[in-house]
C-alpha cells in the first residue's frame, strides 16, 4: 500500500506524518501542489507484458490525462529481478542514477501499474517520502527537487508522461541531502 512519510530536511529521524492513508496522502501533496491519485489496476504486469498491452489496458485513462495535461510523449519503464550478475549491475546502475536530488524543466508525471518505487520530494523544509505503488499517479511539479529510489532489488513498471522528449532529464543540484535518508527498502521496513 501506499506510504507519505514527512520529515524536516534536516532531521531525517524526526518523522512529522506517517500515512498509509490514500486521502491523507492525497490532501498533504495537494497542499504542496503535488497531484496524487489512484488508477483502477487493469492489467498484470510480468515481464512479458508488452509496453503496447500495458497502454492499451490504459488506453482511457492515458488518453484522459495527456489530453487534460497537455502531455504529448508516453512510454514504459520498467525492470524486473532477472539472474546473473549483468542484471545486478544493470539494476545497480539504475537504481544509482536518481538517486541524488534532481528536477526537472517540466512536471515529472508516472502511473505505476507494478511493483514499488518512491519519490522523495524537497520542498522548502521538508521531504516528502512518497512510496508509489500498483495503481498509484504521482504528478510533481516541474521543478520540484526530488530523488527517486527504484530499491535494491527494481521491480517496477511505471508509465512516463512527457510534454518534450528530453522532459526526463534531470538538472542535478549537486546537494548531498539524498545521502542523510532512508532509501526505500528501510522505509518499507518501518512497517
Amino acid at each position: 500500500m501506499t506510504l507519505l512519510q514527512i520529515t524536516p530536511d534536516d532531521a531525517p529521524d524526526n518523522v512529522l506524518l506517517r500515512t498509509r492513508d490514500e486521502q491523507v496522502i492525497a490532501q498533504a501533496l495537494r497542499e504542496r501542489s503535488v497531484s496524487f491519485s489512484r488508477w483502477p489496476l487493469r492489467a498484470q504486469v510480468t515481464p512479458q507484458t508488452s509496453s503496447e498491452e500495458l497502454l492499451d489496458a490504459y488506453r482511457v485513462e492515458v488518453d484522459e490525462l495527456c489530453a487534460g495535461q497537455g502531455l504529448r510523449l508516453v512510454d514504459v519503464a520498467r525492470l524486473h529481478p532477472e539472474e546473473g550478475a549483468e542484471w545486478q549491475e544493470r539494476a545497480a546502475k539504475a537504481r544509482s542514477t536518481f538517486l541524488d536530488e534532481h528536477r526537472h524543466a517540466e512536471d515529472e508525471v508516472r502511473f505505476f501499474a507494478h511493483g514499488t518505487g518512491c519519490f522523495y520530494l524537497h520542498l522548502d523544509d521538508r521531504v516528502y517520502a512518497v512510496v508509489c505503488e500498483a495503481g498509484d499517479l504521482l504528478s510533481v511539479p516541474a521543478g520540484t527537487r526530488h530523488w527517486f529510489d527504484m530499491g535494491p532489488v527494481p521491480d517496477f513498471c511505471a508509465v512516463r508522461f512527457f510534454e518534450k522528449e528530453d522532459g526526463w532529464v534531470g538538472d542535478f543540484t549537486q546537494e548531498p541531502i539524498a545521502e542523510s535518508f532512508p532509501r526505500l527498502d528501510a522505509l518499507l521496513r518501518e512497517g
